[in-house]
């Protein structure tokens, strides 16, 4: 019994020996260690420029896109100026076409004014030398004259001359 105490003893006094072995840290963990944090550092390192080359690009990128936003505004502004510059030479024309237009029709309207005073007064003009000669110088002048002159001998006739403002 002895014996197999001591054997017992000798077998846990090994396995312990064994999972000392197996659970310590050598130093070839340690150099494995190292070596990883060196690639790590490396790694977050290139992570981290690239990250600063992302911003840097979305920078650039949102910087181009307002440059272009304020071309494109500006292109805007430009087409409502010259929107408003063609509306404005319209309004103008179609004030320059109304005002010849009423221009014209004034014109004509004094026109047929004038042509209208003018034949009137030529009728009666003409009418009262048309009269006047008649009178001096026509025949029925000479048919009142006529008239009158048996008007003295006819009593008759001379009432009807004196009617009418012959007599």
């Amino acid at each position: 019994m002895k014996a197999l105490t001591y054997l017992l003893f000798a077998f846990l006094l090994c396995g312990s020996l064994t999972f000392s072995k197996e659970t310590g840290f050598t130093q070839e963990d340690r150099e494995r260690l190292i070596r990883l944090e060196t690639t790590l550092k490396v790694f977050m390192e290139q992570v981290d420029k690239r990250f600063e080359q992302m911003d840097k690009r979305i920078t650039e990128l949102r910087e181009d896109m307002n440059k272009r936003f304020e071309q494109v505004d500006k292109r805007f502004e430009q087409v409502d100026k010259r929107f408003e510059q063609i509306n404005n030479e319209l309004n103008r024309l179609v004030n320059i076409m109304v005002g010849i237009f009423a221009g014209q029709i004034a014109l004509v309207v004094a026109v047929i004014g004038f042509a209208y005073w003018d034949r009137r007064t030529i009728i009666r003009k003409a009418r009262e030398d048309t009269i006047e000669y008649l009178e001096r110088e026509g025949k029925l002048r000479k048919l009142v004259e006529a008239l009158r002159e048996k008007a003295k001998t006819d009593k008759e006739l001379e009432a009807i001359l004196k009617k009418y403002g012959l007599m």
